[in-house]
Formats: structure tokens, sequence, C-alpha cells
């Protein structure tokens, strides 16, 4: 969870598109920090993973928010999306690869969750 926290955090700084405007003919770049709904959700979801990994001792809360992260960088995703359909022409940044990790990051943190927990049934269940 903390690489994923990283790449979330790192997604502030770096572009996701790069192109030229349809309104003004002019060269811009789409970043969350340029767009306010972007940054809020990019940030609360950034220490939404963060408060996550000290919750460690309540994995059933941990695996719900897990999945509400994930919810929300498909939203994120989606409005990234959408901000590019402003765009006449351009290209899609190396940075916004970023985003399909913190995905697999999270997948992967879901699978350990829901093992943990499994791994805990078990063992109470064998004394």
């Amino acid at each position: 969870m903390i690489i994923a926290a990283i790449a979330v955090f790192l997604t502030l700084k770096f572009s996701f598109y790069s192109g030229t405007l349809v309104a003004d003919n002019s060269y811009h770049t789409v970043m969350a920090a340029d767009n306010f709904f972007l940054l809020i959700l990019t940030s609360a979801l950034g220490t939404c993973i963060l408060i996550n990994i000290f919750l460690f001792k309540q994995r059933s809360i941990q695996f719900r928010i897990i999945i509400f992260a994930l919810l929300g960088e498909c939203l994120i995703i989606f409005l990234y999306i959408k901000e590019t359909n402003k765009f006449s022409s351009g290209t899609f940044g190396l940075w916004s690869a970023l985003h399909l990790l913190i995905i697999l990051f999270l997948v992967f943190a879901a699978k350990g969750i829901y093992n943990d927990s499994k791994l805990i049934k078990d063992s109470n269940r064998l004394r």
C-alpha cells in the first residue's frame, strides 16, 4: 500500500496528457494539480491509502477502504480521460502508466488483506 500511496502522490506532480487544446490552439498539459476536482480526489485517495496502512488490526475495514480506493482511482482515470477530450491532438505521458500501477498495487493489497483475514479465521478455528 505504501507504493500505491507514493504513486498517487507522484501523479500530482507529473502530467497525464499533453497536447494542443481545441479552444485556443495552444500546447497544454493535463495534471492533477491544474484541476481542482482532480487535486482534491487524488489527495484524498493518497491520504486514505496512507491511513489504511495503520488499520492492520481491522482487516474488514481495511478491505472496504481498499475497494473504495479502487473505485476512486477508476473515477480519477475517468476524469482524466474526460479532460483529454478537450484536446485536438496530443499524447499520453509516460507518467499516465502510474494510474494503472496504482490499480495493480491496490488489487495486490486487497488480495493480501483477504488472505490475512482468511489465515486469522483459520487459525482461530483451530484453537
